[in-house]
């Protein structure tokens, strides 16, 4: 005696709407990306071999004009002992240095100075040759 079902279910199910979701957010995410800029200053970044991304906890920027922000945040050149002090405090971080290219070494030795003493781990931001 051969039991059959009147009721069939269809196990397959349609990928179009999962495409649509898919290209969606792609768009969204590559529309965002785009907005995103690395620092408030504007700073023109020497080339590099190599350029890594790091995840940035505290960045620091010196523009050519000598104008210092940390994490987007306008400081004086004397302040920025004390915001690192404060964003690095009880903890062992990361300090990125967005410094322009046009910048005397100098600077760029006293503020990673400042963040190596601080026990902060230094990066340098560049941008890769084209």
């Amino acid at each position: 005696m051969a039991l059959q079902s009147k009721h069939k279910v269809d196990a397959s199910f349609s990928m179009s709407s999962m495409t649509d979701i898919i290209f969606l957010l792609l768009i969204f995410f590559m529309l965002t990306s785009s907005f995103i800029t690395p620092s408030g200053l504007p700073v023109n970044l020497p080339s590099s071999e190599a350029s890594d991304i790091v995840m940035q906890e505290v960045t620091v920027t010196v523009t050519k004009d000598l104008r210092y922000s940390v994490n987007d945040r306008i400081v004086g050149r004397d302040e920025i002992k004390n915001e690192l002090t404060t964003l690095l405090e009880g903890k062992k971080g990361q300090v990125v240095l967005h410094i322009d290219k046009d910048v005397p070494v100098e600077y760029l030795v006293e503020i990673g100075g400042i963040a190596a003493k601080l026990e902060a781990n230094v990066s340098i931001a560049t941008k890769p040759y084209n």
